[in-house]
């Protein structure tokens, strides 16, 4: 299949509070895509609706006039990170499921570079780190020791806290992605990699997700947690294996972040001694 094709059984879910600017910017370079018809879910639980920002109301015009469908959903009261993403892979339907947090910008061919390279590696999940561009001049060499690229099929893993694979998660801060693809020489279209995990953009295969378990381990946190996706990753690596892919083509819009109480890590309730 060629990306316009995958592209269209892709929905593409996101998540949202409070963050209207942010929104219109991870929205519009949706819209710049050059792939159309896939589908995007926006869960809102801002206090004031994301759709009334003129800037989220006209990105979402775009969208639309560029054949991709929209639903703007409110979904309130908050419940959690982890509710949150379970309730979008719910409104899911497609093949693919690509969670994009709302402050994050796509280049132009990200969705079907994703697309396609998730068909070919047939594993549970690609995605690219976020590029921290404020960061571009501060190389750190110490943290990028753990790079491996997947030599062939990329194969289920077991990714725990007390083995070295954990600290492949140091490859993702700043700008690593940005140093990370210059060191591999990744110029083609993409290159599979190991990780740990990857936040802020992530490509799945939807019915794998949902047959590890998805965002349901919801009711078993605190309200107020962190690391929901951390845990669905290591899940669905463990049966199925995920990649990172180079060079990255999501970049960190940089903002303050908004889980400021991260005292709870979903990890410490769903996977600690398992």
């Amino acid at each position: 299949m060629d990306s316009s094709d995958l592209a269209a059984d892709l929905d593409v879910l996101v998540p949202t509070k409070d963050r209207p600017g942010a929104l219109a910017v991870t929205l519009a370079g949706l819209a710049a895509q050059d792939t159309a018809g896939f589908r995007v879910v926006v869960s809102d639980q801002s206090a004031r609706p994301a759709g009334e920002d003129p800037l989220v109301a006209a990105a979402l015009r775009i969208l639309a006039h560029r054949g991709s469908p929209v639903e703007l959903l409110r979904h309130v009261p908050a419940r959690g990170l982890a509710e949150q993403r379970q309730f979008l892979l719910e409104q899911a339907g497609r093949r693919f499921a690509l969670y994009l947090d709302d402050d994050v910008w796509l280049e132009p061919g990200a969705l079907g570079t994703l697309a396609g390279a998730l068909d070919e590696l047939a594993c549970g999940f690609v995605g690219y780190a976020l590029h921290g561009l404020s960061y571009r001049d501060d190389p750190r060499p110490h943290e990028l020791v753990s790079y491996e690229e997947w030599p062939g099929p990329v194969r289920p893993e077991r990714v725990r806290r007390d083995g070295p694979a954990w600290w492949r998660h140091r490859l993702h801060n700043a700008a690593n992605p940005l140093h990370l693809a210059e060191k591999a020489g990744a110029d083609g279209p993409w290159k599979a990699y190991k990780v740990a995990w990857i936040g802020g953009c992530v490509l799945y295969d939807r019915e794998r997700l949902v047959e590890c378990g998805g965002f349901g381990f919801w009711r078993s946190v605190p309200p107020a947690h962190a690391g929901e996706d951390v845990v669905a990753q290591l899940r669905v690596m463990e049966r199925y294996g995920g990649a990172g892919l180079l060079p990255s083509r999501a970049y960190h819009l940089e903002l303050p972040t908004t889980v400021v109480d991260r005292r709870a890590e979903c990890y410490d309730y769903v996977l600690e001694g398992r």
